[in-house]
């Protein structure tokens, strides 16, 4: 089956080589449902070459700590058995990938370069530079979202209810099965071996103090979390999702992250499953208009992670209140350790910090509550985006910048009721909480230890 000829773009003309196709995979760390991979496949058969597979192991990327890479680490060993089953070899590359790349491109005499597609400013800009320093065809291919970034929109979207039709009237033409990933039958000269990941480890971040993720990683682990959401959770989804006391969510996220699974494979599933049609509608908002969202802000706004990148409104409203008193300010170091005066916030703080992961409704109070307590929205949005990308195993994602965005600083939401310190930017409040979910049980249950 052809792949839509939407789904990848050149970045870089050039004159086809006489060694393998690489695919530098980075966003998408899977070998199904994987549309670089199969594009990068389907290159690598038309020439009649080898494929390769290449990964940056890059330490200290984004404030990550040791429990992301060793979660990361766990699901590319999986990865690179599975490709040498299909004849396909895997290489670990060390040094900066803007400068190692190109290296190793010209090393192998690389036929051509594939990678797949992630907004995030630091990844265009290592794209940018190896597509200056070679010279050969560079593709990339939006194999994370079902309908590819820069086909959704041609710009930054206002909030959901103007992507939403926009995505819904491509979803019929983008919305497919996979075809499998073929055993590839012009293998490489060496016997493909195995990394060695105990060299590879040595240069990540030292152990820290933190508890190793509770979940499995790997595409096994992400397809058996499917399985496991379609059959006992996605019938009471719209009923369950708000409470953070109740397993009501899919646990998919760090497997998205990673990209262990496909979007579009858990949108086919759904689709599929049998179950009430507002639980599966209210989840397919989230997992596909919600996430495409993200990536449509992301690649739209390089200023995603600054104040200069809220909506106009929202910063002429913060600007008016900088000066107002705020009841609490609190440190870094006092809000990394979870030790404000509202229980709440330390107990969402504290599971975030021990398990890497913070119900989706608690990550709204829990920014907007940084926000208040923070001297400036400036310094409020640096604190929640390094606590998020240090301490959740799906943070240093478009989701994570985006969401916190929206809490702060209005991003795809309107001007509410002015107040102290938010102005006109959504208030979230202990007492609204209250409404939604048992607050006392789930502090209990979070505090007890």
């Amino acid at each position: 089956m052809p792949m839509h000829p939407e789904r990848y773009r050149l970045l870089r003309q050039g004159l086809f080589g006489k060694g393998p196709v690489l695919y530098w995979m980075s966003r998408d760390q899977r070998t199904r449902d994987n549309w670089a991979l199969l594009f990068a496949q389907e290159q690598a058969l038309l020439a009649e070459r080898p494929l390769q597979v290449v990964f940056f192991l890059v330490p200290e990327f984004l404030q990550a700590v040791r429990r992301s890479y060793d979660f990361m680490v766990q699901g590319l060993r999986e990865l690179e058995r599975e490709l040498a089953r299909r004849g396909i070899s895997f290489h670990l590359l060390p040094g900066p990938p803007e400068e190692a790349l190109p290296r190793y491109v010209s090393q192998v005499r690389a036929g051509c370069l594939v990678a797949d597609f992630d907004p995030l400013q630091i990844k265009r800009w290592w794209k940018f530079r190896v597509a200056e320093s070679i010279e050969i065809p560079f593709y990339e291919v939006d194999a994370h979202n079902i309908v590819p970034c820069w086909t959704a929109s041609p710009k930054q979207e206002y909030g959901a209810y103007t992507l939403r039709p926009k995505i819904q009237r491509l979803l019929p033409e983008f919305l497919e099965d996979f075809p499998p990933l073929k055993k590839h039958p012009y293998n490489p000269p060496e016997e493909i071996g195995e990394s060695d990941w105990a060299a590879a480890l040595k240069s990540l971040p030292k152990s820290s103090e933190l508890p190793p993720a509770t979940n499995r990683s790997g595409e096994k682990a992400a397809a058996r979390t499917l399985r496991r959401f379609i059959e006992s959770g996605l019938a009471s989804y719209d009923r369950d999702r708000n409470d953070p006391l109740k397993d009501g969510q899919s646990n998919l996220s760090p497997y998205l992250h990673f990209g262990q699974i496909a979007a579009q494979r858990v949108a086919w599933e759904v689709r599929r499953a049998v179950a009430p049609t507002d639980s599966k509608k209210a989840f397919l908002e989230e997992l596909i208009v919600r996430r495409e969202l993200a990536d449509n802000f992301c690649f739209y706004n390089p200023r995603y992670d600054r104040v200069a990148g809220f909506p106009e409104w929202a910063r002429k409203t913060l600007d008016q209140h900088r000066k107002d008193p705020r009841d609490y300010l609190y440190t870094f170091g006092q809000l990394e350790r979870g030790a404000t005066h509202d229980d709440l916030w330390n107990a969402a703080q504290r599971e975030m910090v021990s398990t890497g992961k913070m119900h989706g409704y608690l990550r709204m109070y829990w920014a907007k509550k940084i926000l208040e307590w923070s001297a400036s929205p400036e310094e409020a949005l640096e604190t929640a985006i390094a606590l998020n990308d240090r301490y959740e195993l799906d943070g240093r994602d478009p989701n994570g910048y985006t969401g916190i965005a929206w809490s702060i600083g209005g991003v795809h939401d309107r001007p509410w009721g002015e107040r102290q310190v938010f102005g006109k930017i959504r208030y979230m409040s202990y007492k609204g909480c209250k409404t939604k979910f048992d607050v006392p049980a789930y502090i209990k249950r979070q505090l007890s230890g």
